[in-house]
């Protein structure tokens, strides 16, 4: 009697265990199914709503299915098989996903698609069967720790089993989110998973299936095996990130297309900075460029005291260290420690150059810590989270902010991603502007012959109107750029569907739909 007693306690620790573990490993992959996408489709609104969805999709068509398996009549041993096999099919689905990564995301990237379409494709095709198999095991093991419990009020145990659960994804949510992402990678996240979903399920096969238990093994070792080959000469487990910080996947590579000094940094799935090695102040990037001309155009040569929102690689704060040699205050406040170190590293930033001041943390939060008085002759915004700024760093609030920390003659300059024959949300971003600054302009680069499409912008806020509606440029590349009318630009706004952006409500994501979606309104 003590020792049934005692295998049925040893039953149901397992019992708890794995519904913990599966719960929380379930979740894992939940987390860094936004990092793996971020490289091919960015990490925006869409992506998340996209993976979410189709986890809660997977989870709930396993519950029903894993109800199905468990029966009042079902016995244990074969409920402890049938879990067994759930958690099986979850390695190799789990393990499957880089693989189905690389495979579909090359047949979806080159197609007409939309960017939407193309996210909800890849979810479901990588993150729907995980969340299906693993989604079966609830239901039975809360089913077998009800039989295994008898003596109890089954409302009491399936509540613990539900319990435990909710308690396994929320360690889940916070392993992946501050520990495996950071410290093994996406990839190493999602073969840990694996791993612990094989453990359970030969856990499973030792104790439900005691006859069939050496075939179970083998073929559930054949399934990992021929997956794993299949991954290798795919090159599949290979990440496609040389850093993956808890912000970004960051890629640093050669830009020889440029020249053959030059050097890009990609975060996530976009080109953020381009450097190069002998010529600081060669700038690749228009828009970084166009800050650099239209500050000396405004200050002349005076070197400018500059709060620098995001600092990606530094492009624009390096160049000045090197042409003011340290007589310039710039500070440059970049959330993400990881960009500045591979700035470092790979694109020649010199952090400790005198009148350079590199902060991590929070571009608004870092503002609002500084004295409520004029201090920066420029504050340039250039943080991106994907194609979009993030909605604090736009907001009338944040404006006021911006405005109360510039000198008489400053001026606030904001790199703007949008639709060039329907951008609302530069639009909005206009409009806001002109709350807090009597000026308000848009510049966008000439001669680049853009009909439709993505266009970069460049805004400007200030108390005083530029001198010239064309802005050439007097070093590097040969480039110029051309201001809106003042007239165009003021029709454009006073339409009443054009947002003023609060800290209440700045819908970044819905305003950029008709970019990411391509349609023609």
């Amino acid at each position: 009697m003590i020792e049934a007693n005692s295998i049925n306690h040893n039953r149901q620790t397992l019992l708890c265990i794995a519904l913990f573990a599966s719960s929380a490993c379930g979740l894992i992959i939940e987390i860094v199914a936004g990092r793996l996408l971020a490289p091919y489709v960015g990490m925006s609104l869409y992506t998340w709503t996209a993976i979410i969805a189709v986890v809660l999709a997977g989870l709930s068509v396993g519950h029903w299915i894993g109800g199905i398996l468990a029966p009042p009549h079902v016995k244990v041993r074969t409920g402890l098989t049938r879990a067994g096999w759930a958690l099986a099919a979850s390695a190799v689905s789990t393990l499957a996903i880089l693989i189905l990564l690389r495979f579909v995301a090359s047949l979806l990237m080159p197609s007409s698609l939309n960017p939407i379409s193309v996210i909800v494709i890849l979810s479901t095709a990588l993150f729907f069967l995980p969340s299906f198999f693993v989604g079966i095991v609830s239901p039975i093991l809360t089913k077998l720790a009800v039989d295994e419990d008898k003596g109890r009020h089954p409302g009491k145990i399936i509540g613990r089993m539900y319990a435990l659960g909710t308690l396994g994804s929320i360690a889940g949510t916070l392993l992946a989110g501050f520990i495996f992402i950071s410290w093994i990678g996406s990839v190493g996240t999602v073969l840990l998973v694996s791993a612990v979903y094989s453990a359970l399920a030969i856990s499973f096969f030792l104790i439900g299936s005691v006859r069939s238990t050496t075939s179970y093994l083998v073929l559930l070792f054949l399934m990992l095996s021929g997956t794993s080959m299949l991954g290798a000469k795919l090159q599949a487990f290979t990440s496609p990130c040389h850093i993956e910080s808890d912000y970004f996947c960051i890629r640093i590579d050669e830009a020889p297309s440029f020249a053959p000094t030059a050097r890009l940094m990609a975060l996530d799935h976009l080109v953020h900075s381009i450097n190069d090695s002998v010529e600081p102040s060669l700038f690749y990037s228009p828009y970084i460029h166009f800050v650099d001309e239209y500050t000396k155009q405004r200050m002349g040569n005076d070197p400018p005291s500059t709060y620098f929102i995001g600092g990606g690689g530094f492009s624009l704060p390096r160049a000045w260290v090197h042409e003011y040699k340290g007589t310039a205050n710039l500070i440059a406040v970049e959330i993400d420690p990881a960009v500045t170190k591979a700035a470092i590293n790979h694109l020649w930033l010199k952090p400790k150059k005198e009148g350079l001041k590199i902060v991590h943390q929070d571009a608004r939060a870092y503002l609002q810590s500084l004295p409520m008085k004029p201090t920066f002759d420029v504050i340039f915004g250039d943080a991106f989270h994907d194609i979009t700024i993030p909605q604090h760093l736009v907001t009338h609030e944040f404006h006021e902010e911006i405005a109360d920390r510039l000198n008489p003659q400053g001026f606030y300059v904001l790199n703007v991603v949008d639709n060039i024959k329907h951008p609302r949300f530069l639009l909005a971003i206009a409009k806001t502007l002109f709350m807090t600054f009597p000026y308000v302009e848009v510049w966008v680069e000439r001669g680049r012959g853009v009909i439709s499409g993505r266009e970069t912008f460049l805004v400007t806020g200030s108390k005083h109107r530029s001198p010239d509606a064309i802005l050439l440029a007097h070093r590097g590349l040969p480039r110029s750029w051309v201001r809106w009318p003042d007239s165009k630009l003021r029709r454009l706004i006073e339409e009443p569907k054009v947002l003023r952006l609060t800290d209440d409500l700045a819908p970044v994501d819905r305003l950029m739909s008709n970019h990411l979606l391509a349609f023609t309104y």
